[in-house]
């Protein structure tokens, strides 16, 4: 789903309070605590993650899913074990209503890959 949101807090405003803003709240909340000094935008009707222009993460709600876009997920190390139970492809982890996030290796993904953007490795698709 596309919203036409001018700010973070707008798109946040704009989303359906169900499963899915839960969801995209406690994975907002895995990125910025873990790295304040990543500032959120929107970019392409989406939430955005990064600083100077180099974007690491992008969120947005969709329909059935929530897709968190990344560029690093072949780049990861242990990223099959990390991401077990979820669907995704070569930059895109959807993340669906029955996934339990506490239970599973997201956040450590999302640490590895901040780590890496800080090493100032390539964390590009």
């Amino acid at each position: 789903m596309q919203y036409d949101a001018k700010n973070t807090e707008q798109y946040l405003e704009m989303l359906e309070d169900d499963w899915r803003k839960e969801k995209l709240l406690v994975i907002r909340q895995m990125i910025l605590s873990y790295a304040p000094e990543l500032e959120a935008s929107i970019r392409y009707k989406m939430l955005n993650f990064g600083k100077d222009e180099h974007y690491i993460f992008a969120l947005n709600a969709q329909k059935h899913y929530l897709s968190l876009y990344v560029g690093t997920i072949n780049k990861i190390e242990n990223a099959e074990t990390l991401l077990t139970g979820y669907n995704y492809g070569k930059g895109c982890i959807r993340v669906k209503k029955k996934i339990n996030l506490e239970e599973t290796g997201l956040q450590d993904f999302i640490h590895k890959t901040i780590d890496m953007w800080r090493a100032g490795e390539d964390t590009d698709c």
